[in-house]
């Protein structure tokens, strides 16, 4: 459902402010100075409160949050905030890649991330690859969020399209207490408390937890996460003291994408599994604001946080793909009965009779000789720990400029991090149910195989970003407002091998340093309360993560993620853009707003293909560009409540270049089947990006006990990941599937029901009509025959340079099926 917050955001923006200190007292203007008009575009920071936002934020709040029965942050976004996707790649509710304008924030390593998000003041992006983990951010505890257009360089690096600008509860806006338990499909339950007040010495707190489980409705899928927010503080005359903190313990499986064959026979199918993430992170975060008078005011932060992460996931060993897996040979047959197995075959054994091979996998492990390509499994194990550091702050004076009102704001922010990355593959062979059973080798490089790999890393790292910026508007005239901005960051890196120090080629040592000013310049004009203009011109950037630094040599490629290479030095990615709308009112129930934006990214980063079939490495590439049109309604009507968001976005690459398209019929092998490389052209649009993005809802209140909510999300089809070229076409035999997801429409409905003013009862189902359809798509080498048995060798020839061709498919992001849920809250008195 569309948020009653996103009408009162523009509203909001109305009023006299411009870019304030979070405690939202605004520096007023002089008594003889022109007002400020009633819009800006790009004067904010992230100290600033949600209503200071410019009037191009969608704004929500903790009650629109409360209505959607949303189960975490991004279910409620894509549902309700215009421009806003989701691409399931992970498999889990609360692991998805989540889009605005094209441009992503995912808690998936190595994918390019170009969203900021920032919670109380604190960027929550993480220092190891500038992931997003959604599990660990507090749904319950968010009072209100807007979402942010354009690459707005006040809020630092990463914001190429936008920022997610989260405040949380107090107990002076939130007083009183909560219970809330809900139980629905696939054993999906969920308990949470609140309690938040204040006394008459000013002294306020608030606190909140959750416990949420559930099996899954995917096999072999059952997650758990657990949250605890609090905050403490005190509120005097003119000042604000507040001490926050967070704990959170997550357990996280997701089996990722399906083969299409298989999630065409089982919708709940997996390709293999374990595919599990735990993460815990604690933070706490001191904020501070005072006024200084009517015409300056100060806000501040200074914030601590650990997180810690581990994966454990099985996969398909892609070397094992054209090898012979099947009948042990002599040597092998008799490692096997000197370690004391039996029941091996002395001959005979092949694809047709052992559709699940592991004795020439277990066999090879003994001998420590080719485990690499006769074992046709791999567990893959990741440890990370980021510790960091940071504090911002800024001043805001308000007053006059040659007679007319000017606001202006100076800030400055540090944060410095420490981390820790490890990563080792071990061996194994697929089970029946597409799980891995280990053996005792691991992927070190040391096997005697002339394709062993070193799947290892053992990286550590400190970094450390220093900013100045600030950000003055001034009222041009009575109905125009000019606003300049600007923010200068330095990031240095310091990256040391714990495996191979010294550096030299392949070791991941490395110093890194960065530096830029981004600029930014808004002009609003709002000739009256029933419309308003505003054009901006935007620029941000980011710097290469640690995974891009890491696989950035040509002349030591590397497989992501498998391993990590040496590390020559990349670009900063520049992003500028171009946005204008207009928005306004009919009368007091109806708002509507449209608006244009062009965002082209300069040295932006790709994984492209090396001269090593199936390798390949990070590199600037040159340029894409994201540009489209947004339109939205709102209004009411009686005791119904409507809107509507319509999206229109054209996503493409500028820049010819060519990468690994080892699953795409049209890449340049020497036969079907085969690796190769495909070229991108300007105008191939990116993949994972769709064209269209439609939502709607509707909300009415049958009666003062009974409400109803309906919504709609649409999505367009998009090309799947592997095909930048837009040619791919299946041929039925070494390639399945057509290479692109197909478009989709969900509706959801929910309902409430009041007993009593303290009881609220409700029930929510999503996928109302139990719509089968894929959030995004993959192209990639299958192992699997239609039946599902284990084929290392689909073709016996032709053979090229040792190497056979293999069938390549279309993997899929499946959406969750009808699900429901039926719960209670409680609320006690104050």
């Amino acid at each position: 459902m569309i948020p009653d917050g996103f009408a009162a955001g523009w509203r909001a923006a109305c009023a006299l402010w411009l870019s304030a200190g979070a405690s939202g007292a605004l520096a007023a203007a002089a008594p003889d100075a022109e007002p400020l008009p009633t819009v800006t575009v790009v004067g904010t920071t992230p100290l600033a409160t949600i209503e200071d936002l410019p009037a191009p934020a969608q704004v929500a709040s903790a009650a629109d949050l409360e209505r959607s029965h949303a189960i975490e942050l991004t279910d409620y976004l894509k549902r309700a905030l215009g421009g806003v996707f989701v691409n399931d790649i992970a498999g889990n509710p609360f692991q998805p890649d989540l889009s605005y304008r094209g441009y992503t924030a995912s808690p998936l390593l190595g994918t390019a991330q170009g969203l900021s998000v920032y919670f109380d003041g604190m960027r929550l992006n993480q220092p190891f690859g500038d992931v997003v983990s959604w599990d660990l951010i507090p749904t319950a505890a968010i009072a209100r969020m807007a979402l942010m257009p354009g690459s707005n360089p006040l809020f630092g690096l990463n914001t190429l399209g936008g920022a997610l600008v989260i405040r949380s509860k107090d107990g002076y806006a939130n007083p009183g207490s909560a219970v809330q338990a809900w139980y629905g499909s696939n054993a999906r339950r969920d308990v949470q408390f609140e309690t938040g007040g204040h006394d008459e010495r000013g002294v306020h707190w608030y606190f909140t937890g959750h416990d949420f489980r559930e099996d899954g409705w995917r096999e072999h899928s059952p997650s758990r996460v657990d949250q605890f927010f609090g905050k403490v503080g005190w509120r005097g005359a003119g000042t604000e003291l507040a001490l926050s903190g967070a704990y959170a313990d997550t357990d996280l499986n997701g089996n990722g994408l399906q083969e299409q064959r298989f999630l065409a026979r089982d919708h709940a199918s997996v390709y293999t599994w374990p595919d599990n993430t735990k993460n815990r992170t604690g933070l706490l975060n001191l904020t501070a604001t005072h006024a200084f008078g009517d015409a300056a005011s100060f806000s501040g932060n200074a914030y601590l946080r650990d997180i810690q992460t581990r994966t454990f996931n099985g996969d398909i060993n892609d070397e094992s793909l054209g090898e012979s897996l099947y009948q042990p040979n002599a040597a092998e047959r008799a490692a096997l009965a000197a370690a004391g197995y039996g029941g091996f075959p002395d001959s005979g054994e092949n694809a047709t009779n052992t559709p699940f091979p592991f004795w020439r996998c277990i066999a090879n492990a003994l001998l420590d000789e080719e485990p690499n390509e006769k074992c046709n499994g791999l567990l893959g194990r990741t440890r990370t720990s980021q510790r960091e550091a940071g504090a911002s702050g800024q001043f805001t004076f308000g007053g006059e400029l040659v007679g007319r009102a000017n606001e202006f704001t100076l800030g400055a922010a540090w944060s410095g991090n420490r981390t820790h990355f490890q990563q080792s593959a071990q061996f194994g062979y697929l089970t029946p149910d597409r799980g891995v059973a280990p053996v005792d080798a691991w992927a070190d490089g040391t096997q005697d195989s002339e394709n062993a790999f070193d799947a290892r890393v053992n990286l550590k790292g400190r970094a450390h970003t220093a900013s100045l910026y600030a950000t003055d508007t001034w009222a041009l005239a009575e109905r125009w407002s000019l606003t300049l901005s600007g923010r200068y960051d330095r990031s240095t890196v310091h990256n040391r091998d714990a495996l191979t120090p010294g550096g030299g080629p392949g070791p991941l040592d490395g110093d890194h340093r960065y530096g830029r000013f981004n600029p930014a310049l808004g002009l609003a004009f709002a000739p009256s309360k029933a419309w308003s203009a505003w054009f901006g011109y935007t620029e941000g950037s980011r710097a290469p993560s640690s995974i891009e630094l890491g696989c950035a040599d040509p002349d030591n490629p590397c497989r992501l993620p498998n391993s990590m290479a040496g590390d020559p030095p990349l670009k900063q990615v520049v992003a500028k853009t171009l946005d204008a709308g207009l928005r306004g009112a009919i009368g007091a129930d109806v708002n509507w707003r449209a608006s244009v934006f062009r965002a082209t990214n300069h040295d932006d980063i790709l994984f492209v293909a090396s001269s090593a079939s199936g390798y390949g490495y990070f590199r600037n590439f040159g340029q894409t560009r994201r540009q489209g049109i947004e339109l939205g309604l709102d209004g009411r009507v009686g005791r119904m409540r409507y809107g509507a968001n319509y999206t229109l976005l054209d996503a493409t690459y500028r820049t010819v270049e060519r990468v690994n398209g080892a699953g795409n019929s049209s890449n340049d092998a020497p036969a079907p089947g085969f690796e190769g490389s495909i070229e991108i052209h300007p105008g191939d649009r990116i993949p994972l990006i769709p064209r269209q993005v439609i939502k709607a809802f509707a909300s009415i209140e049958l009666t003062r006990r009974i409400a109803l909510d309906a919504d709609m999300l649409a999505v367009g089809g998009a090309y799947a990941r592997g095909n930048e070229n837009n040619l791919h076409q299946p041929d039925g035999i070494h390639y399945l599937g057509p290479g692109r997801s197909g478009g989709y429409a969900v509706f959801n409905l929910g309902a409430d029901y009041r007993p009593t003013p303290r009881l609220k009862l409700f029930a929510q189902v999503d996928n109302l009509f139990d719509r089968r359809y894929a959030s995004g798509a993959q192209l990639g080498a299958t192992g699997f025959d239609a039946a599902g048995r284990f084929v290392a060798r689909p073709f016996s020839g032709p053979v090229v340079d040792g190497e056979r061709p293999l069938v390549h498919a279309t993997f899929y992001a499946p959406g969750a099926p009808r699900l429901f849920w039926l719960g209670l809250r409680y609320t006690f008195a104050p």
